[in-house]
């Protein structure tokens, strides 16, 4: 069942609920691949390779900044697009300065855009660096956006990190279940977080239950990480859903950083995964 957001306007409901079903593809669950990296970690992959992945009918939606869109959009008309609408490089280090990413779009320009190139927007998205001295700018943008996504019909996906001086173990189950909870608050459709790190208690999958429980209708996905031996990774992926119960996964290096032919069995796989 879809929820419909109350800020979501009774003439754009429709349309909410045609960029949900496209791409969760009629089920309760999402592959988001995520492109973001080019400007998050300044990732040297030719943007043409991560849009070929993109245009597979394997991914849900593909994340980028909207300049990325821009550049490359026309060219994969067959995409669906989640428009990264903040971003910052990682060069300054923590111990410098709290980290903020400040909005660089807005969800008009994503519109704007869009519509200009005749591309299928799904939704937005923004990160929140959790517990950062700078959150309150970084909540303030991202309630903002939230709500200005659903008034267009549009979905909200908020990546929500708790990161900063303050943050002792940015891994910590409970912690990461309080920053799914954030972002349910927020009023996101979907959060994207790290997977809790294990306990002498606790297997990642079980803490991942309380995460779940804790964004209540706001569907939890699980950030892919660095790049892992493919097995591995694909086996964690599946206790994550099955045992953690989460809705789905954001993957992107797991996928890209490998060549054309092993990406799109990749992609397939973890589709597969997600979507049955």
């Amino acid at each position: 069942m879809i929820t419909i957001p109350a800020d979501v306007p009774q003439n754009k409901i429709a349309l909410f609920k045609k960029n949900y079903l496209a791409v969760t593809k009629g089920t309760e669950h999402f592959f988001l691949f995520t492109g973001d990296q080019k400007l998050e970690r300044l990732a040297l992959v030719n943007p043409d390779h991560l849009f070929t992945i993109a245009a597979s009918p394997f991914i849900g939606a593909f994340a980028a900044h909207l300049g990325l869109i821009a550049r490359y959009g026309k060219q994969y008309p067959s995409c669906s697009f989640i428009a990264k609408l903040n971003g910052k490089s990682g060069l300054v280090p923590q111990s410098q300065k709290d980290p903020i990413s400040k909005a660089l779009w807005s969800v008009d320009d994503a519109i704007a855009c869009a519509e200009a190139a005749q591309l299928s927007l799904c939704g937005v998205g923004y990160t929140v660096y959790l517990g950062s001295e700078f959150e309150s700018d970084m909540l303030k943008e991202a309630a903002q956006i939230v709500h200005q996504a659903h008034q267009n019909g549009l979905l909200a996906v908020i990546w929500m990190y708790p990161r900063g001086k303050a943050i002792a173990n940015d891994l910590d189950g409970t912690l990461i279940a309080g920053a799914a909870s954030a972002a349910c608050c927020l009023g996101a459709d979907f959060v994207k977080i790290k997977a809790p790190q294990a306990t002498e208690t606790h297997t990642t999958p079980e803490l991942l239950q309380m995460v779940v429980r804790a964004a209540g209708n706001t569907k939890v996905l699980c950030a892919g990480g660095e790049k892992q031996d493919p097995e591995n990774f694909l086996a964690e992926l599946r206790s994550y859903l099955e045992i953690g119960g989460i809705s789905g996964c954001a993957i992107g290096r797991n996928v890209y950083e490998n060549d054309l032919e092993q990406a799109l069995i990749m992609a397939k796989t973890i589709s597969t995964l997600v979507y049955r």
